[in-house]
């Protein structure tokens, strides 16, 4: 029974994580950062729209009184 060559194993582990380091740090260099750290409001902005002073009800055709 032959016996398992493993003399180039790590010839080739170690190409291989230099090769995915390399592959990482290109994909992570295209991306661009926010440079300005300021806090962002998280309240939603209030609007004043004409129908919100009113108050209406609606009424379904299930809900009205039977005649």
């Amino acid at each position: 029974m032959p016996q398992l060559d493993t003399s180039t194993w790590f010839t080739v582990i170690v190409s291989t994580i230099l090769t995915l380091f390399i592959v990482f740090q290109l994909k992570i260099s295209k991306h661009s950062l926010q440079t300005s750290l300021e806090l962002k409001s998280t309240l939603p902005l209030k609007t004043n729209a004409p129908w919100d002073k009113k108050w209406t009800k609606i009424y379904l055709p299930l809900s009205l009184p039977l005649p």
